[in-house]
This record gives C-alpha cells, sequence and structure tokens, in this order.
C-alpha cells in the first residue's frame, strides 16, 4: 500500500498524511530533519523523566548545576558554595545556609570570642605587671651625706640601680666588681647621672676568697667608715668553669659571708649600720645537705639545685648574723628583689634563644630600677630595726619555710661557713678597739650626720620615737622553739 493513501483505519483527530519522522528513521532519508527529530525524541524523553524523578527548585547556580544533571539522569555531586549565601536565603532542601562573614551570625560568635580571649589575656598582663612587674617604690631616709655604702656586683642590674640611688641621696658609694673596666665605667656613669662625685670603683672577685681578703684590707685602710654593706653579687650557673668546689656556694654564699666577717669591726663602731643580703624566692626549693656542702656542681640539674641551696644559705645567714649581732646596733636583713630582667637572667641563655626571650622578659619581669626597691627598702627604711634577720620581698616582710628558720640549721651553717671561708681561731676574737681607725670611732652619721642644719631630721629614730611594732612577728628563740616542739 501507498503510504500516503488512507485506509480508513487512521484514529480520529489525527492527521493521515505521511508519518515523515518515522519514515525517515526507518529508510534513513532526510539526514537533517532525521537529526532534528531524534534531539526532540530527547526533549520527550527528559520531560518524561521530569515528571517522574522531580528535582527541588535550584536557589542558586550551584544547584542550577545539580538540576540540570539530574535533569539529564545523572546523579547530583555536592558542590560547596564558593562563597556565603547573602542573609535570608536558604538551600537546595530549605535548610538555611551557614554564614562566616563578619556582623552575620558565625562571624558574630567568632567576634565575641576573640574578644574574649583578648579581654583575658589583658586581665592576666594586669595582674601580672601589679604583682610581679611593678615594684613599690622604696621610701626611707632622704639624705645619705656623710655615710658609706659598699654595693657588690654594682657594674649593672639591679647592684648598678642600687648604687644610684644610694648616690643620689649623698652617700660615698664603693663599687666592688670584679671587673676593673666594667667597675671604672659603672662608676664614672653613676658620678654622671646622680651629680655625686663619691662614687669609686674597688676590685672584688667573690670566688677567691685572696681577692675577698684584699678588698677587705684595702677597704679598711683607705674608708673610715662603713655604714651600709649589701651583698648583690652572685652568679645562677657555673658557666664553663671547672672548679674543685662549689662555685655557686662560694660566690652567693662564703664569700659574702668571709666580707662580712672581715668588716664587721667597722660595720659596729659606725654603728647604727646594716648588712643587707640579695637572696631569691628560689631559696623555698633549697635544701641543705651539709655532707656535700663544698662539692664541685656538674650538670645543669645540679645547677639549679645548688642556686636554690646558696640563696637559702642567704636566708639562714641573715638570720644567724642577726642573732650573733644582737645588741650591737648591726642589723641584717635578707632581701628577694623580685623577678627582674637583668643580666643574671640572660648571662646564661643560648645565644639563639635570646631574641626570642627578650621581648618576653621586658613584658613580665621587672627593670633593675624595680628590683633595687627591697634591698634598697632594707638598707634605709626607718623603724624595721626590731625585723633584723628577717625576709623582705616587695617591701615588706614575708614567711619563710621551715628550713628557712631553722635556727638550728642556721648555726651549723654558720660554722661550716667558717670552715670554708678559712677563718681560724684567731680571727674568730672580737677585734680590739685599739686598733681601730680614730674617725671610724666617731659618732655614728647614721645617728645625726648633720647636726648643723636643723632641716634634716634624724634618719633612724630612737626607740621612744619608733613605731609600735608589737604585732610584728618576731622569730622564736631556739629554747623557746624546742620547747614549743616537745610540748
Amino acid at each position: 500500500m501507498h503510504p500516503g493513501v488512507h485506509t480508513g483505519n487512521t484514529p480520529r483527530g489525527r492527521s493521515e498524511g505521511p508519518n515523515t519522522h518515522l519514515e525517515g528513521v526507518r529508510t534513513g532519508t532526510h539526514p537533517e530533519d532525521a537529526d532534528a527529530r531524534l534531539e526532540g525524541a530527547r526533549r520527550v524523553r527528559a520531560h518524561t523523566h521530569a515528571h517522574t524523578h522531580p528535582c527541588p527548585a535550584p536557589a542558586s547556580a550551584s544547584a542550577c548545576a545539580s538540576a540540570s544533571a539530574c535533569a539529564f539522569g545523572r546523579p547530583a555531586l555536592a558542590q560547596r558554595p564558593s562563597r556565603p549565601v547573602r542573609s535570608g536565603l536558604t538551600a537546595a532542601g530549605g535548610r538555611p545556609c551557614r554564614r562566616g562573614a563578619w556582623g552575620e551570625p558565625g562571624g558574630a560568635a567568632s567576634m565575641e570570642a576573640l574578644l574574649l580571649g583578648a579581654g583575658l589575656l589583658l586581665g592576666a598582663y594586669v595582674l601580672v605587671y601589679y604583682n610581679l612587674v611593678k615594684a613599690p617604690p622604696c621610701g626611707g631616709i632622704a639624705s645619705l651625706r656623710g655615710r658609706t655604702a659598699v654595693v657588690t656586683g654594682a657594674n649593672s642590674g639591679i647592684g648598678k640601680m642600687t648604687a644610684l640611688e644610694l648616690a643620689r641621696r649623698g652617700a660615698r658609694v664603693v663599687l666592688a666588681c670584679r671587673s676593673r673596666e666594667r667597675g671604672e665605667a659603672a662608676a664614672f656613669d653613676l658620678r654622671q647621672e646622680s651629680g655625686n662625685n663619691e662614687v669609686i670603683f674597688m676590685a672584688l672577685d667573690l670566688a677567691s676568697l685572696a681577692s675577698v681578703r684584699a678588698f677587705a684590707t684595702a677597704f679598711l685602710s683607705s674608708e673610715p667608715r662603713l655604714d651600709i654593706l649589701i651583698h648583690n653579687a652572685g652568679i645562677s650557673s657555673c658557666g664553663r668553669t671547672r672548679e674543685p668546689f662549689n662555685l655557686l656556694l662560694r660566690v652567693n654564699h662564703i664569700g659574702p659571708f668571709l666580707l662580712t666577717h672581715l668588716l664587721l669591726p667597722r660595720l659596729k663602731a659606725c654603728a647604727p649600720s646594716r648588712v643587707v643580703v640579695v637572696s631569691s624566692a628560689a631559696h623555698r626549693r633549697g635544701r641543705l645537705d651539709f655532707t656535700r656542702l663544698n662539692r664541685p656542681v656538674v650538670g645543669w640539674r645540679q645547677e639549679l639545685r645548688a642556686y636554690a641551696d646558696s640563696k637559702l644559705a642567704n636566708v639562714l645567714f641573715a638570720r644567724e648574723l642577726a642573732t650573733q649581732l644582737e645588741g650591737t646596733g648591726v642589723t641584717c636583713y635578707a632581701a628577694h628583689p623580685g623577678p627582674v630582667n637583668s643580666e643574671l637572667f640572660l648571662r646564661h641563655v643560648p645565644g639563639w634563644l635570646r631574641p626570642l626571650l627578650r621581648p618576653l622578659a621586658w613584658l613580665v619581669l621587672r627593670a633593675p630600677r624595680g628590683g633595687a626597691q627591697t634591698p634598697l627598702y632594707c638598707a634605709l627604711q626607718e623603724g624595721i630595726e626590731p625585723l633584723s634577720g628577717r625576709y623582705f620581698a616587695n617591701c615588706r616582710v614575708e614567711e619563710v619555710p621551715p628550713a628557712a628558720r631553722d635556727d638550728r640549721a642556721a648555726h651549723r651553717l654558720w660554722q661550716a661557713s667558717k670552715r670554708l671561708a678559712g677563718l681560724g681561731p684567731g680571727e674568730d676574737a672580737e677585734p680590739d678597739e685599739d686598733s681601730q681607725p680614730e674617725d671610724s670611732r666617731a659618732p655614728s652619721a647614721l645617728s645625726n650626720p648633720h647636726p648643723e642644719d636643723p632641716t634634716v631630721s634624724e634618719p633612724y629614730p630612737s626607740p621612744q620615737s619608733s613605731p609600735d611594732l608589737s604585732k610584728v612577728t618576731r622569730r622564736i628563740p631556739v629554747k623557746a622553739e624546742s620547747e614549743r616542739q616537745g610540748s
């Protein structure tokens, strides 16, 4: 039958014309029309698939891509938005989009966390500053004219700032230092800065007992007075030095012990006078072992322990010296300068680590001027004579652990120190008054250095004018303490 002839079997409503699409596909005729008709067939199939597998309406470019993939029968891939969706829009499926920009919910939470962290850091630094960095200024005597002070290790750091304040108040200051070059330079700087020409240098090496004796001999022959003796010099490490003895104990305790003993006659002659031993809070970790007191120190662990032991020895030395000198007018105090950003802190730090530690030390440690306040307080403050032998920090008395207030241990350390310092029996005897220089037995400058100047008040008040210190806790005598322990 001819394809164009109607047979009467065609359904109603359909054209009776030839089925050119099917014919073209079947016979391969009309290639252009065949391609167009194949594309139409694909669209019909896609339309049918869209009705049977509906895809949610796209809300973004990524959702449109997913919808296109769905339209062609391919599974949609989960794609991450390239940028945060603006406020008020929702992602596919009706879920709210995550917001990360500042001012939107996610960004606001991040900002709050950042501000909270900054506030906590600022508060912590304020606490550190007022408890560690900021040091209370010392008061004490305004004028020291006519008096002589010796400060060991005064060419830098705390010692230099201590000497500067004494020089500003008019004292004659002797810088007792190991290095002549640095000591002379420090003396020149202090003379320029204080305007006081009575600042001199004298050589002293506390690691050498012979040097300590030479210094004492030179000082006693040239200086008629000694009113204030401040033991500031010290080391925290042995470095590369290898000695057959405990170098840390020698420099931090035995040397100052010997120097004090040799200068004691002059201190007594100029009473009231004071001895200040610069210690450290590290004494709380100290545990003196008298069986190995002078053994060499090897390794950084032993150095840490030896340093703490030497600082404990400082506290016990001040305690026992106060007992030995009771009634002589010479008082003694142990002073903790606080955490100070000084050469002692960075001297033994590896060179590659110093650039990292210097900014941190500047933030959380005291300047040397602040570290000098407590030693100056002990040297100059009026009315603290009843507190002789006590431990001071932040310009006030602080309690010490039991190991640092053990009077028996303090006396045992005194005896061991005399042996290690090489003091013979003859050197333990009281000095003859006739052997002292005539000027040293003159009326004490601490009592009234300027009788002709009515504007200068009496620096150390008499017991009648001293403030009431009856409520201050004093040291318990050994006998009373032992009786209490026995009960």
